[in-house]
């Protein structure tokens, strides 16, 4: 019995048995501790990871720099952060500095230029000089390390245009140059404005800008400093009416200088600036004056504020009650009545209904349903309007169902029962759809444009006597309201003006 239990066959030969070991090590697991909750998870943690590592067929990645995460976001100080943001501005400003100063000065361009001129190769295009691969790569040698990165074969490249030697024009690669440095300082006197840091500039932001630039804009000097306040307001209304169209309460610096708002703007610099180019800018002061002037005629209870009624004389005072409705109804207004602000969205809109951010604007009106898009419903709401003004006026009433059919012909929607917004602006059809649904002057123009045109043409008064004379009679009627233009009458970035001036000669 002792032998078996030792491990002996019975048959007589010895079977190896661990028997002995596995009673010892059952022994002393019973005297050893119990392991604690933490070390058991820690011990199944380490089992587990050790065997999907053996199921993944690999070993663990000795790199570990994907356990340190790049930090990708930085807190703005709070308000009460004060040296926080003392630091954020100081280190701003710097930065900027150092950034102007990369950029060429007005000396540094001069050189350029005479370096271009001198290494010009023959021969000339008419009184255009021209330069070769081989000459232009050694006035980037001379030109100094500002220059290099504008002496590159890509650049090169872009400003070849079928030279038969495989030149490039020597005008054409300094404006591009000028345009160049032109962009890259005013984004830095811009970003100096840029109070938050984060490459937009909110309402004030711009404001401000523009408050400081008047001064260095010789066409408004006549300008009233009284006035200043209000030239500012409608100076800054363009660029976030155009810009922000979400109305997110800021403007990306990138879209300002991607736009054409800031040329127009600067535009005043020019001291010879013709009468013609100041009435088509917005930015102008007798086009300041103009819009200021009208908001003035119109406030005939003289509380600065414009109520429907007021507004109903616009123009030709021919915008619908409906239309007018709406405008109050989604506008901002304050008891009822539209301030300065709201007026000049409403003057941006009608002035351009062209554009897609005044088409948005109008629609966003037409669109009583708020369904994202103008059914028959929609069009018939508004043209009933219409029809009744032609009855007060002793006109004819024209049937909806014939405008209706041209208005769709028109636009070409992608559904036939309904059309949005970006149907209406990919028709280029839309400001004559806005007009004959909101204003009675807009479709008589439209209903009457053969015989205009026929008018134009022959330039005299007897084509269809009878149809003009009822447009003479019908605006007499509603009042033609020619309002007159009422006689109103911390600095700009270093070197802003003379890039400016400098751009505006080499064009």
């Amino acid at each position: 019995m002792l032998a078996r239990m030792r491990g002996e066959a019975v048959g007589g030969g010895r079977v190896p048995m661990d028997w002995e070991r596995r009673l010892r090590a059952r022994l002393a697991a019973r005297r050893a501790p119990k392991k604690s909750e933490q070390e058991l998870k820690d011990e199944e943690m380490e089992l587990f990871t050790k065997y999907y590592m053996e199921w993944k067929g690999g070993k663990k990645c000795d790199n570990v720099s994907y356990a340190n995460i790049p930090r990708f976001y930085y807190r703005l100080p709070a308000e009460d952060e004060v040296l926080l943001q003392k630091l954020r501005e100081e280190s701003r400003a710097v930065f900027l500095q150092r950034k102007s100063r990369e950029l060429l000065d007005n000396e540094e361009l001069q050189n350029l230029w005479f370096l271009l001129d001198k290494h010009q190769t023959s021969p000339m295009i008419g009184e255009e000089a021209m330069i070769n691969y081989e000459n232009f790569l050694k006035v980037g040698e001379k030109a100094g390390p500002k220059c290099k990165q504008f002496f590159t074969a890509k650049i090169f490249a872009k400003l070849l245009h079928n030279d038969p030697y495989g030149r490039i024009s020597i005008m054409q690669f300094f404006n591009y140059v000028m345009r160049k440095v032109w962009l890259h300082q005013t984004r830095i006197g811009l970003s100096l404005y840029d109070v938050a840091g984060q490459g937009y500039l909110r309402e004030s932001d711009l404001e401000n800008y523009i408050l400081e630039l008047i001064p260095t804009l010789p066409q408004l000097d006549g300008l009233e400093k009284s006035f200043y306040s209000f030239y500012v307001c409608t100076a800054v209304r363009k660029f976030f009416f155009f810009l922000d169209p979400l109305r997110t309460g800021k403007i990306k610096i990138q879209d300002i200088l991607a736009c054409s708002f800031l040329d127009d703007l600067l535009e005043l610099r020019d001291e010879e600036l013709s009468k013609e180019s100041q009435e088509t800018n917005w930015f102008s002061a007798p086009s300041a004056l103009r819009v200021y002037g009208q908001y003035l005629n119109l406030d005939k209870d003289h509380n600065g504020m414009l109520s429907k009624e007021e507004l109903s004389r616009y123009g030709t005072g021919t915008l619908t009650n409906i239309f007018l409705d709406r405008v109050f109804q989604e506008c901002l207004t304050y008891d009822g009545e539209m301030d300065y602000k709201t007026y000049l969205d409403f003057v941006l809109a009608l002035e351009n209904r062209k554009e897609p951010a005044a088409l948005q604007y109008i629609f966003k009106l037409l669109d009583i349903e708020n369904k994202g898009h103008l059914n028959v419903f929609s069009l018939n709401y508004f043209f009933r309007a219409i029809q009744e003004q032609m009855k007060i006026h002793g006109q004819e009433p024209v049937s909806f169902q014939d405008v209706k059919d041209e208005i769709f012909d028109m636009v070409k929607p992608k559904d036939p029962y309904k059309i949005s917004l970006q149907d209406l602006i990919n028709s280029s059809q839309g400001d004559t759809v806005t007009s004959i649904l909101i204003d009675l002057n807009g479709f008589w123009t439209y209903e009457n444009r053969e015989v205009l045109v026929a008018s134009d043409n022959d330039n005299t008064a007897d084509v269809d006597d009878t149809k003009l004379k009822d447009r003479s009679d019908v605006l007499h009627d509603l009042g033609s309201d020619k309002q007159p233009t009422q006689s109103l009458t911390r600095k700009s970035f270093p070197q802003h003006s003379e890039f400016h001036q400098a751009k505006r000669r080499s064009e």
